[in-house]
């Protein structure tokens, strides 16, 4: 269902030399980053350097002071219907009477007009959404009595109906159990077949089994287009002592306490 399928690995954003500052204190310094068509990108950082900010102005939430970002050749060229976003918390009575139709529908709403009647299309694309996360039999479903995975299957769906080429996620996993994870991260990994991925977490190990790509941001960013990392890069960007180990095919990064 995914209108961006059959297109070729090209870029879809660029961010050249961004600089962003809150009350004339930098919180992103000269930040350049490319992302394509297929890229599964991690991004890990400590609490305050700057991550959801970098999200933002990829969403082009916010502007940055100084610098560029720039919509690609395949891309809208005003960003809209570029991206799906889920974000950190998702904030809700969870007594409301809103079902997981009706939350995912909500990704077919445009700007702020959430009483549009829907299309055919419309429905067509939200039942394919709910499909992939595997929440299509839950539909008629109140979203505040299900479990903490199926709630953020529900928002991936939401943000899957507006069909991104782009979909990021800040911190996904922060209220989803264990197990639940896990089956999260496989999803993700189905879901780069049809598009590019940014996450934004702290589970370093995670991370490391999942993503192609990996980058490191405390202000700056240290990024070289692939999963490998030094200690050296680690150590910069935590400012603390860390710990590189790894056991069978994957490799898994463990930061020492600090």
């Amino acid at each position: 269902m995914n209108k961006n399928q059959a297109h070729p690995p090209e870029d879809i954003i660029r961010l050249e030399n961004v600089w962003m500052y809150y009350n004339d204190v930098p919180v992103l310094e000269d930040i350049n980053l490319t992302i394509g068509h297929g890229d599964f990108l991690g991004i890990i950082g400590p609490n305050g350097g700057g991550k959801t900010t970098l999200l933002k102005i990829i969403l082009g939430l916010i502007k940055p002071t100084r610098g560029e970002l720039l919509y690609c050749k395949y891309s809208s060229q005003k960003g809209e219907n570029l991206m799906g976003y889920v974000t950190q918390h998702n904030l809700f009575d969870h007594s409301f009477p809103v079902s997981v139709w009706d939350v995912a529908m909500m990704g077919r709403a445009k700007g702020s007009n959430l009483f549009k009647r829907y299309s055919k299309y419309d429905k067509e694309v939200t039942a394919h959404a709910l499909d992939t996360v595997g929440m299509l039999e839950h539909k008629d479903t109140q979203i505040g009595s299900l479990s903490g995975g199926q709630q953020q299957r529900v928002f991936i769906a939401r943000a899957l109906a507006t069909e991104p080429e782009l979909l990021l996620l800040d911190e996904p996993t922060a209220s989803v159990d264990s197990a639940a994870q896990t089956e999260f991260y496989e999803l993700l990994e189905q879901l780069k077949q049809q598009m590019a991925i940014v996450i934004v977490s702290h589970d370093l190990s995670a991370i490391s089994i999942y993503v192609d790509k990996i980058a490191c941001l405390n202000r700056q960013l240290f990024y070289h287009g692939n999963t490998e990392i030094s200690p050296e890069m680690l150590e910069e960007t935590y400012k603390c002592p860390v710990q590189i180990i790894a056991h069978g095919d994957h490799p898994h990064r463990v930061l020492k306490g600090h």
